[in-house]
């Protein structure tokens, strides 16, 4: 369910990460190659990115497939950017939130994303969200459950979790709530990118000293790309990669 990619680094045309790729996440979108549940990504697309000196992104989205839609092969031409999250969406069930439904959702400095499912949703997470201020609630930009899992990380960074607590606390508690949900979740503050593998693809490329690429599946046949173990946190800048076990409850 869905594609996602993240970016830290040297500045780049957004297009040299997401069209011109010979799989990049514009292709991902009817043509995934490592995709484990679903065929196609139509249902919406978003695209995050940092100007130089502004730590807070600017976004594009929209509710229809990336392919139908003309302004994201502009933009990916000529946007030059250091860090960006991008995502193409095959949602978990038919809702009427259009483009607020596809990822990235925003707050603040924070770009997130997720690939993935609550099982059972939304029942299975309702003690979950009864726990949650009602503020967070309010807060949502769409009533889907990747909006809810957005909300979740949200809270606990907004508490003083750093990111790689505030993700890994946040699947795990998930995965007791609603077991065998697939937690892919992917989080940057345009300098650090931040990943759960739980139950899908990620993978990632990284040029020592200039950029990582953080990523459902490799967007190109680069021998360098890495596979991340499931239940794993990923935490990487432009200078390093470190990958720690999730521990998975029993």
């Amino acid at each position: 369910m869905c594609r996602h990619i993240a970016y830290t680094g040297a500045s780049v045309v957004l297009g040299d990460l997401l069209v011109r790729p010979s799989h990049g996440l514009y292709r991902q979108a009817w043509a995934p190659r490592r995709q484990r549940y679903g065929t196609v990504n139509a249902d919406g697309f978003g695209v995050g990115w940092y100007a130089d000196g502004d730590v807070v992104p600017a976004r594009y989205r929209r509710a229809g497939p990336m392919w139908a839609d003309p302004n994201v092969l502009d933009l990916a031409r000529v946007v030059r950017s250091g860090a960006l999250l991008a995502a193409v969406r095959d949602a978990t069930e038919a809702g009427a939130d259009s483009e607020a439904a596809a990822a990235p959702f925003a707050h603040g400095r924070w770009l997130f994303s997720h690939n993935g499912a609550l099982r059972n949703w939304p029942g299975s997470v309702a003690e979950l969200a009864a726990a949650l201020p009602p503020e967070a609630l309010l807060r949502l930009e769409a009533r889907c459950d990747a909006a809810f899992v957005w909300a979740l990380v949200l809270h606990r960074l907004n508490s003083g979790d750093d990111a790689a607590r505030a993700m890994s606390e946040t699947v795990t508690e998930l995965a007791a709530a609603a077991p065998d949900s697939r937690l892919n979740l992917l989080l940057t503050d345009g300098v650090t990118v931040t990943a759960t593998a739980w139950g899908d693809t990620l993978w990632y490329l990284h040029t020592p000293g200039r950029s990582t690429v953080v990523a459902s599946e490799p967007y190109d046949d680069d021998p360098l790309w890495c596979d991340v173990p499931d239940r794993t946190l990923l935490t990487a800048t432009d200078t390093d990669v470190l990958l720690t076990p999730l521990k998975e409850l029993q």
